[in-house]
């Protein structure tokens, strides 16, 4: 068997239907819409989540809640999986991307105070809990915001 010996298998690929293209087609005519009534004209059939002159599930139930637009999602590393880079080190957004610990940067990266910290190391990310700032720099690193 060759390459341009391949053919799709008998009766996997059917021909599109062809409708109002005359009585020999087999949907000439009303082209299988039958006759009249709303499901016969153009654009007809009832609208999605039409339940038959009921008040719709999405009307009856109560409105809650508030979305703020202009939050800011936060993809988040804690101090202490920090603890795996290098004494001295600059770690950056890049690096951590690049060690697994952040995968969806979202708005950016912010530390959170959890775990402990030995090593000195300057961390340049977006946001700071005041607990990790503070374990950082007690372990002679910097916290920088970017």
């Amino acid at each position: 068997m060759k390459l341009h010996e391949l053919q799709p298998l008998a009766g996997s690929k059917t021909r599109p239907r062809r409708v109002g293209r005359g009585m020999g087609s087999g949907l000439g005519k009303t082209s299988g819409r039958g006759h009249k009534g709303a499901k016969a004209r153009s654009g007809g059939g009832k609208a999605p989540g039409f339940e038959g002159g009921q008040m719709p599930l999405t009307r009856r139930i109560p409105k809650s809640g508030f979305k703020n637009v202009f939050r800011k999602e936060y993809a988040i590393v804690n101090v202490g999986s920090l603890e795996q880079f290098d004494d001295g080190a600059t770690v950056t957004i890049e690096t951590l991307r690049s060690a697994g610990l952040v995968n969806n940067l979202r708005d950016g990266v912010k530390v959170l105070g959890t775990g402990e910290l030995t090593k000195k190391l300057t961390v340049q990310v977006n946001r700071f809990t005041g607990s990790a700032r503070e374990k950082i720099e007690q372990a002679g690193g910097k916290a920088e915001e970017v």
